[in-house]
């Protein structure tokens, strides 16, 4: 089974480290420990036992731009596939880069202008069994809360969209669900399995990837609770098939974020 196209890291670059720290340990019961980087704070979030996401200071993001969560999907090869992403219409932001013990990663641009990061994982130092799991479970995983559970791109053209990424994924379509004036919400899959949509802009002034969180629990006291911290909630508790509960968010400091969960 290969790792390409699977979401694999959820990062976000933040105007306020400390207070993103304590919104997000509280909204998705994250443990938020810094990586020891040298030279450079990057932290780590952990939901159990598995580390999901990164934070780090957004002043180090190109721009720099304003506070924002950037999703990364894994790739067989880094550098081929910012070849590629070039090639067809789209701009490499970051060229690729190792991270030691983690892999070579880059940020790029879609052609719309979606900004979204690529990430070779370091298999070297890896067992057989733990390549296996890492290829089902990690960051993404839609039966685990405080885990990444569906990833959302807002476009300007949403077919052209759909094709460049199934062009560099292998990613193919799955259910249409038309919106009405908000056009279709069209699924798209990895290996047969729903990983996220494509759909026009909506109220997003830009081409934008919004990912969702899982949780457990009530959606609406969720909803409380990120208002209680000092985020904004402009969408929900909006049931969706599955079925299930969604609310679409910004944290304290205004990066945009979306929770999925079971209950209302």
């Amino acid at each position: 089974m290969s790792f390409q196209g699977n979401p694999c890291w959820y990062e976000l670059g933040t105007s306020d480290l400390k207070g993103a720290t304590a919104f997000y340990e509280k909204i998705l019961g994250w443990q938020i420990t810094d990586a020891g980087m040298e030279g450079f704070t990057y932290l780590l979030a952990r939901s159990g036992e598995e580390m999901v996401a990164g934070l780090m200071s957004n002043d180090m993001q190109e721009g720099p731009p304003p506070p924002n969560w950037l999703i990364y999907f894994a790739v067989e090869d880094c550098d081929a596939t910012a070849t590629q992403i070039t090639a067809t219409g789209g701009k490499v932001l970051k060229a690729p880069a190792d991270v030691p013990g983690t892999g070579r990663f880059a940020v790029a641009a879609d052609p719309q202008g979606a900004v979204f990061g690529i990430l070779q994982p370091d298999m070297s130092q890896m067992t057989p069994e733990q390549i296996a799991k890492a290829q089902t479970t990690g960051a993404f995983d839609q039966k685990k809360a405080g885990h990444g559970n569906w990833n959302e791109l807002m476009t300007s053209d949403p077919e052209a969209g759909f094709a460049f990424y199934a062009d560099l994924f292998g990613w193919t379509k799955g259910e249409a669900m038309p919106m009405g004036a908000m056009g279709t919400y069209q699924l798209f899959q990895r290996n047969g399995v729903d990983i996220g949509a494509v759909q026009g802009l909506g109220d997003a002034p830009v081409p934008v990837w919004l990912p969702y969180f899982g949780m457990n629990g009530s959606m609406t006291a969720i909803i409380a609770a990120i208002k209680a911290a000092g985020g904004k909630v402009h969408h929900g508790p909006a049931e969706v098939p599955g079925p299930a509960w969604i609310a679409v968010a910004q944290d304290p400091q205004g990066a945009w974020f979306a929770l999925v969960g079971p209950e209302k």
